[in-house]
């Protein structure tokens, strides 16, 4: 799990480099919510995930939640000067899972992704230095880690087999941000619509709410 946390860091470090932005000689500007002067931004974030996971099969439904990290890097891009809309596009470590009983035993899974989401952002300038930003779109994932813990049977295997879980998921999210001069933080829904479950005749579906804060420049 080390390994993989360093890793996203320093991939979620090097992802403002990618991003494209106007220079004026060695200084990039940072956005203007006013006058929309930078047609992109970056930023970085840090919260706690609320995770469940709602399926049909018993032996699959965490309906309680589950707490997680979520960390990553983003990068918004202005789609047209004269409007505050924005294509977000992120780069996230993010852990999802649930709880639940099965014929009255305990059982706990995570569920660990590196998620890409993609959302349209409209930002409402307040002030010059607070803005409200109402986002709308979805996101993909992979499954890189995850554990199920069988308390029943005192039994712990990957959460990734073919009795338990797909690694591929995606669905919708939603949310809003605020920020106030480079201070950030929003709140966010991740609804799945893939079936994540391995058995062709039962659905499985990630939900998961977000508290981030962070930074943008």
């Amino acid at each position: 799990m080390k390994k993989i946390l360093f890793t996203f860091l320093a991939v979620a470090m090097s992802l403002p480099l990618f991003a494209q932005r106007p220079i004026h000689g060695t200084r990039v500007e940072t956005i203007r919510h006013n006058n929309h002067s930078n047609a992109t931004y970056y930023g970085l974030r840090l919260g706690l995930g609320l995770a469940a996971v709602h399926s049909d099969d018993k032996q699959l439904d965490g309906g309680s939640t589950q707490a997680g990290l979520n960390i990553g890097a983003v990068a918004g891009f202005q789609l047209i000067p004269t409007s505050p809309v924005f294509i977000e596009a992120g780069l996230f470590y993010v852990e999802k899972g649930g709880k639940g009983t099965f014929e009255n035993k305990k059982f706990t899974y995570s569920l660990n992704y590196i998620e890409l989401p993609i959302t349209v952002k409209y930002i409402v300038d307040l002030d010059g230095d607070f803005s409200i930003q109402p986002f709308l779109g979805g996101y993909l994932a992979c499954g890189v880690g995850g554990q199920v813990k069988d308390y029943g049977n005192r039994a712990a295997f990957s959460s990734y087999n073919d009795d338990y879980f797909q690694r591929f998921d995606g669905g919708l999210r939603l949310g809003c941000g605020v920020q106030y001069d480079v201070l950030y933080g929003e709140i966010a829904y991740d609804l799945g619509l893939a079936n994540i479950s391995h058995d062709t005749f039962d659905t499985a579906h990630n939900g998961c709410f977000y508290i981030n804060v962070g930074v943008n420049f």
